[in-house]
């Protein structure tokens, strides 16, 4: 390939792999276009392979919290990688990085490295059905927790992203122990289900804040039947603060799962719970689960980096940041007429076109069907603001997010606003 353009790049990349893309939402199936290649990041950018630099709202979907290419990151992978990538053996750095997080989320006593958010829940769940001997399972409608057979029934993010409601190639025995409810609304429970698997913060169908009482509910009608309830903390997870969902809303669960954040960009993701139902997973128990390449020391070694950075100072920064631009374009949208909303829990912020802020999946869907995501992605982009290409996903601050480029946003918003 001579010349490096995104629409040659593009054109080749689907000769080779289905949709040319290897995670569909990067196809901009949803917005249209060609998407941009990424050639490389540094702090709050990312530079396509036509040199255009774009201020970076995706950060990789939310592992990128200190901003992309943090030098004490890259000093932690590279000093890492001197020593070895993998080994099939346990090593100390996995130790730290499972007594930093079990110590930072009260209630949480033990927990296993995997390599992904999809892992993390798909071994929870197992988990949950061993520990409890129980088979159902509670999932909410538009929360998307991995695409594992049994939680891809009305899951958010890149599945309604294409516009489906599960997948093909599932077959329906695989969803037949799984019970859908719509998100905010307190499902009554009966004692055939083992576990109640949440987001704390519905982040994968752009934005959706839980109601008052509705986490408190859940904490309740699964001690009522004796239900186990998991919190996907995928994204929350030492992004929203210090100690994740629990410490911001008082609520603890019996399980929990993680990913995106603690492998400071690389992939790895992570399940924990109380040591007694812990004790179910192989090899002290009879739930087996296990994973070549868990606890991968390049990605435990950028882990342990990052966690080191994240007190609750930076938290209160990265709150401040999203603040600012939510103020910022909320006041732009008001001033050309636009119906948009931007809710905010902590530094994670939604956008949607409509009047009234979502509370479920179905007025998260009206708002994102509209067509008005579209255009303002386009027009951002073209103004050199990259914002996720599709209208399920939330906006990801980082730490390098400084008062230029929330400017510069807030600026390029205020033009797109005007032409929308």
């Amino acid at each position: 390939m001579t010349e490096k353009t995104n629409e040659l790049l593009f054109q080749r990349a689907k000769q080779l792999i289905p949709g040319g893309v290897n995670s569909p939402v990067r196809a901009f199936g949803s917005v249209g276009g060609t998407p941009y290649f990424v050639e490389h990041a540094e702090g709050p950018f990312v530079y396509d392979v036509e040199a255009n630099r774009y201020i970076d709202y995706v950060q990789s979907y939310g592992p990128s919290i200190l901003g992309h290419a943090h030098p004490a990151i890259i000093a932690a992978i590279t000093e890492a990688a001197t020593h070895g990538t993998s080994y099939g053996a346990p090593t100390e750095n996995e130790v730290l990085i499972a007594a930093e997080m079990v110590s930072r989320v009260e209630g949480m006593e033990m927990m296993r490295l995997v390599s992904s958010g999809t892992e993390a829940v798909m071994s929870a769940i197992r988990l949950a059905r061993g520990a409890t001997g129980r088979n159902k399972i509670v999932k909410f409608a538009g929360n998307y927790h991995g695409h594992s057979d049994a939680l891809l029934v009305a899951g958010g993010s890149g599945v309604a992203q294409q516009g489906l409601i599960g997948s093909e190639g599932v077959t329906p025995g695989a969803v037949a122990d799984t019970i859908v409810a719509p998100y905010n609304v307190v499902p009554a429970l009966d004692e055939s289900v083992a576990v109640v698997v949440v987001e704390p913060v519905a982040a994968n169908m752009g934005l959706v804040a839980p109601a008052p009482g509705f986490l408190e509910g859940l904490r309740a009608e699964c001690d009522r039947v004796g239900a186990l309830l998991l919190f996907d903390e995928v994204i929350t997870g030492f992004r929203l603060c210090h100690g994740g969902a629990a410490e911001w809303f008082g609520v603890t669960p019996d399980m929990w799962c993680f990913g995106k954040v603690i492998g400071g960009g690389l992939p790895m993701g992570a399940f924990g719970a109380t040591e007694d139902i812990m004790a179910n997973l192989a090899p002290l128990g009879g739930v087996y689960q296990a994973g070549t390449l868990s606890g991968n020391p390049l990605a435990t070694a950028a882990g342990l980096a990052v966690m080191s950075m994240l007190d609750r100072a930076a938290y209160e920064q990265l709150t401040g940041i999203a603040t600012s631009l939510q103020e910022g374009m909320t006041t732009a949208f008001a001033d050309a007429g636009v119906a948009a909303v931007m809710p905010r829990v902590g530094p994670l912020l939604g956008l949607f076109f409509t009047d009234a802020t979502p509370t479920n999946f179905d007025e998260a869907k009206a708002a994102a069907d509209n067509g008005v995501y579209k255009r303002f992605f386009h027009g951002m982009l073209d103004r050199g603001v990259a914002f996720a290409p599709g209208a399920y996903e939330a906006i990801f601050v980082s730490l390098a997010h400084g008062d230029t480029e929330i400017d510069a946003t807030v600026d390029a918003c205020r033009e797109v606003a005007a032409e929308l």
